[in-house]
Order: C-alpha cells, then sequence, then structure tokens
C-alpha cells in the first residue's frame, strides 16, 4: 500500500471484529511511528498500548459508569471553542447529520444519538486500544506534535491493514482510564484510539472534504 491509498483509506471505522491483532504489529507500527516530526525533537506523546484482560476491565468499568447515568469527569482540555464560528460550525453539523443520519436516527432523537455514542466506550468492538497522553507543562506547539504522531500511527495501521478510530470521547471518562492505567499525575488524557479489523457488515457513511480553495491559497506567481 503506497503512501497516497494509505491516507485516502483512512478513515474513522466505527465497528470491529474481535480478531486479534498482534503484538508485534502493534510494536512495528508504534517503533516507526517514533520518528514522526516533533518541535526540537520534543516527541511529546505517551501512549499506552492495551489488549486482553486490561481493555476488557477499562470497557467494563466505562460501560457501567454509562449504565449508572455518571455524569462525565471534569474536561481537562478544551474540545472546541465555546462559540465555534463558521465554517466550522457548519463542518461539525454537517458531520453529525452524515453519521446519525446513516445510523436513521434522526437530529431530534437524542437519545437514540446518545445510545449510538455510548458505543465509543466499548471501542466499537475492537480488540486493542492506544490512550495518548501529553504532559500538562506543555503548549500549543507539543499539542500538533501529538496530532501529527497519531496520523503517522494510523497510515501505518494502514499499511498493516488495519483500520483505526481517534476518540476524544475516552477524554470524558479520563478518571476511568487512569483507573486501569495509572499514569503519572503529570499527564493529561487527550484521546484514545480504537484499532482492529473492520467489520464490513456494519454500515458506513464516508464523511466529505471541502473542496481545495477552501482551505488552501496558492500563491506561485502564476
Amino acid at each position: 500500500m503506497d503512501v497516497y491509498e494509505a491516507v485516502t483509506s483512512r478513515r474513522a471505522v466505527r465497528g470491529f471484529t474481535d480478531r486479534h491483532v498482534p503484538r508485534e504489529v502493534l510494536k512495528h507500527v508504534l517503533s516507526t511511528a517514533a520518528w514522526s516530526p516533533s518541535a526540537s525533537n520534543l516527541q511529546p506523546w505517551h501512549v499506552y498500548a492495551l489488549t486482553g484482560e486490561p481493555l476488557v476491565e477499562l470497557k467494563k468499568r466505562a460501560g457501567e459508569r454509562l449504565a449508572a447515568g455518571d455524569p462525565w469527569d471534569e474536561p481537562e482540555y478544551e474540545m472546541y471553542p465555546a462559540a465555534l464560528k463558521s465554517p466550522y460550525r457548519e463542518r461539525r453539523s454537517a458531520f453529525g447529520e452524515q453519521r446519525y443520519g446513516a445510523l436513521g436516527i434522526p437530529r431530534e432523537d437524542m437519545e437514540a444519538r446518545q445510545r449510538a455514542a455510548s458505543a465509543n466506550w466499548d471501542c466499537f468492538g475492537a480488540p486493542a486500544a492506544l490512550f495518548c497522553y501529553i504532559d500538562r507543562d506543555l503548549g500549543p506547539a507539543q499539542w500538533s506534535d501529538i496530532g501529527m504522531y497519531l496520523q503517522t500511527v494510523m497510515l501505518l495501521l494502514r499499511a498493516e491493514g488495519l483500520h483505526s478510530c481517534t476518540q476524544m470521547a475516552w477524554a470524558k471518562y479520563h478518571k476511568t482510564v487512569a483507573e486501569v492505567l495509572s499514569p503519572p499525575d503529570e499527564l493529561i488524557l487527550f484521546c484514545g484510539m480504537s484499532i482492529g479489523f473492520e467489520d464490513i457488515a456494519v454500515d458506513h457513511t464516508r464523511t466529505g472534504r471541502a473542496p481545495l480553495d477552501e482551505t488552501v491559497t496558492f500563491v506561485d506567481g502564476h
């Protein structure tokens, strides 16, 4: 698989089989992803890779919280600005319409939307997951380094025939994740990432992208 195919075939998969993901594959992906760029080579990512019983236990604890109606944990970072302006507001709204529309869930059925969203905390059935942390003392540039690292991981997973789904949703249960992982206090959970082989029986809709002229300006003298 060349890099162009890896980029265009990568998407947020929300349905996985229980087929085992070998540890050797995860180690190969993560050791290669370590070559991702970061400012001054800080390499600010702190990753926990979960499979087997630890992941089962985390899913169980998250499921119990969900069933009990426990409120989300106090956020440790702002996922989106409180007043999301155009065109980002419209893009986010279009994503929601497309995602839940594909599941046959109308906008006004908030209960059904919440049920669909609850699959996040089962990792959509995936048998492997990553949890990516960053040091609290680091700044916006290092957060951008984390994004480049995670993209590299996802593309390498495609090269191995695997799919993934990054999930900021896990930050809403960061205390539950910490119960299983016991990270140092100086780390903040940015996101989880579900990893596995796609369940092709699960319907999906590929989200669109803005046209190039909305996001790119060529300044080339022609």
